[in-house]
């Protein structure tokens, strides 16, 4: 990330230096200002967007994490990791089969599976503070930490939600056609995000672990524990947590193998579901995920108001800790833009792109998606909106199924390491960013195949 950083800095910087010893002038709204002062205002507003950001995340993390910490004293979160613990296992052999990370990180995959965006957050987030408990290198990323990050940022999406809804404003006659579009530029984006986390790994080693962090004896816990009781001798204190990993065993008990396939098949049978209903669909998903999640602490006897509140407390802390790594990024982003170096990296590929079904008007999309997800979905509103192209031509195909089918990848790695204070994050942005390569060219095929006229 330091290299990255410094470079889309430095291009900025470069750009817009370049432009004013030119004489040439920039454009900030209508009126026209000189380049470095148009940085400047970029580098200030950006600074300010990302404190807005983050406090504006306050809310859906203090509601989902308070549901989490619901969903963990009820046991759901062992219930999912059980129940697809033949695939997760294979995944993540160095996790537990039924540690608390398994089922946070089955939560997040399937909230972003959902299109349920910012609501994923807060799952992502307690899965990596758990990956992390298990982590000996405090710093530096995990093996299964890339891993996770690279399936979040490529995670398969069943319903694009916002996408399908912004199509529909602009007046598009199929808003949902480009679910299947979008299912298959995740699922060859998902795979190709695991295998590239799984190869890269191997130039950069981890390194043996420290030795002031090797715990001197295991713990056992049962494999449903309730928090209420635990006893204080056997919890660790708030310091040691922070500093040695969770060398906990924990009982590692699947349900049959049919269970679990059949659990599998169940959630195969969605997508034809989200597809053929995905508008009918969406409006129940956030309120049934809340009276699903309460529900089941009820039938489990949790008391749900006093865990909702215990979980929810963490929600601003989290909040207020991400605040400097969302700063550095969308700053840097923010000048990228606001320098002109995107425009002349737009203009000077878009001739060779348009030959591979790319056209000019949806390549700052596919440039702007992994850096900023609010710049990108401008573009797609905008693209969406213009009589000349319209959300049902081909461009506005694509840049919809962009959209839907990849992630904020410098956000999502921003926000998730920054929880976890991770700064060493190894191969991660290298197997994010080649699945996002990879989402892609699988749109444009997609595309081209059932809307190219």
């Amino acid at each position: 990330m330091n290299t990255v950083f410094f470079a889309i800095v430095l291009a900025a910087f470069v750009v817009a230096a370049w432009k004013q010893l030119s004489g040439q002038i920039a454009l900030r709204g209508e009126d026209e200002v000189m380049p470095m002062e148009a940085l400047s205002s970029a580098m200030i507003d950006s600074a300010g967007g990302a404190v807005e950001l983050a406090i504006g995340l306050v809310g859906v993390m203090t509601l989902f994490l308070g549901l989490m910490k619901v969903a963990e004293a009820g046991g759901l979160l062992v219930i999912l990791a059980r129940l697809i613990r033949p695939l997760m296992t294979r995944l993540f052999p160095e996790v537990p089969a039924n540690h608390p990370a398994m089922g946070a990180m089955i939560l997040n995959i399937s909230a972003n599976a959902l299109g349920l965006g910012n609501a994923a957050t807060p799952f992502g987030i307690r899965a990596m503070q758990e990956l992390d408990k298990l982590n000996p290198h405090k710093g530096t990323a995990s093996n299964a930490m890339v891993l996770f990050l690279a399936i979040n940022t490529s995670g398969v999406t069943l319903l694009p939600t916002g996408m399908i809804a912004l199509r529909a404003s602009a007046g598009s006659l199929d808003p949902a056609a480009i679910l299947p579009t979008t299912l298959f530029a995740t699922a060859c984006s998902t795979v190709f995000a695991i295998l590239a986390a799984l190869f890269f790994r191997r130039f950069f080693p981890l390194g043996p672990a420290p030795a002031s962090v090797q715990m001197p004896a295991p713990i056992v816990v049962p494999a449903v524990a309730r928090p209420d009781t635990a006893s204080a001798a056997d919890a660790p204190s708030e310091s040691a947590s922070a500093e040695q990993p969770d060398t906990r065993e924990y009982d590692d008990r699947g349900y049959p193998l049919w269970v679990s396939f059949a659990a599998l098949l169940a959630v195969a049978a969605l997508i034809p579901l989200t597809i053929l209903h995905g508008r009918v669909i969406s409006p129940w998903i956030l309120p049934g995920l809340m009276f699903g999640f309460l529900l089941f602490g009820v039938l489990r006897k949790v008391p749900v108001y006093e865990s909702f509140i215990e979980g929810a407390k963490d929600g601003f802390q989290v909040a207020l800790r991400i605040i400097p790594y969302l700063v550095g990024i969308l700053v840097a982003v923010g000048m990228f833009r606001a320098s002109g170096a995107l425009d002349i990296l737009v203009n000077g590929i878009g001739r060779w792109t348009m030959a591979w079904g790319m056209p000019p008007e949806a390549l700052p999309m596919a440039l702007l998606r992994p850096l900023s997800g609010s710049g990108a979905y401008g573009v797609a509103a905008s693209i969406m909106n213009d009589p000349a192209i319209g959300p049902d031509s081909y461009t506005g195909f694509l840049v919809s199924t962009l959209q839907g089918s990849t992630e904020t990848t410098f956000y999502v790695l921003a926000v998730y390491f920054g929880a976890v204070q991770v700064r060493r994050i190894r191969h991660a942005l290298l197997a994010a960013l080649s699945a996002d390569l990879v989402a892609i060219i699988a749109a444009v095929i997609a595309v081209s195949w059932l809307f190219a006229l």
